[in-house]
């Protein structure tokens, strides 16, 4: 009996779905899903959002937030698994999101991304991701360092 020819093309391992089976989407980027949570919560009016998976640079970012008065206290909520942050919002928030790829910022360019970015100079902020840590640019300014650019909020 000879053996069936396989395709040229054909892939090993797991076959592709066949009609009607669900496809598993596969999530990119938490912070992404995190900061789209926020925006869409914010959107339709919520109080407080529930985010998961919670990771370092979601709470470094929230802590960021915080400080500038856009979203209220936030807690983590240990699951034994990737964690959950319940976050208050206040309100304030128009828009935030990534930027993605994350792309290397110099100190001299924080200007341009600003005024890429952002409404105006008078609010909003951009955060970076340094070698002093996670911060925003006026911070990254008065630090004299530039960094890889994580994402926005106003």
């Amino acid at each position: 009996a000879s053996v069936p020819k396989r395709a040229k093309n054909a892939t090993y391992g797991a076959p592709e779905p066949t009609h009607g089976s669900p496809a598993i989407m596969v999530r990119m980027s938490v912070l992404a899903d995190c900061l789209k949570s926020i925006s869409n919560a914010e959107k339709r009016g919520k109080r407080q959002v529930l985010i998961r998976p919670c990771s370092k640079v979601i709470v470094k970012f929230l802590q960021t937030m915080q400080k500038h008065g856009y979203v209220g206290e936030f807690e983590i909520v240990d699951d034994h698994r990737s964690g959950k942050i319940v976050v208050e919002l206040t309100g304030r928030i128009n828009k935030c999101g990534v930027i993605s790829p994350r792309f290397d910022v110099p100190l001299k360019d924080i200007e341009a991304w600003v005024n890429n970015l952002l409404p105006s100079r008078q609010f909003g902020h951009l955060v970076l991701s340094t070698t002093f840590g996670i911060m925003d640019h006026e911070e990254a300014r008065r630090k004299r360092t530039g960094g890889k650019i994580l994402g926005f909020f106003y």
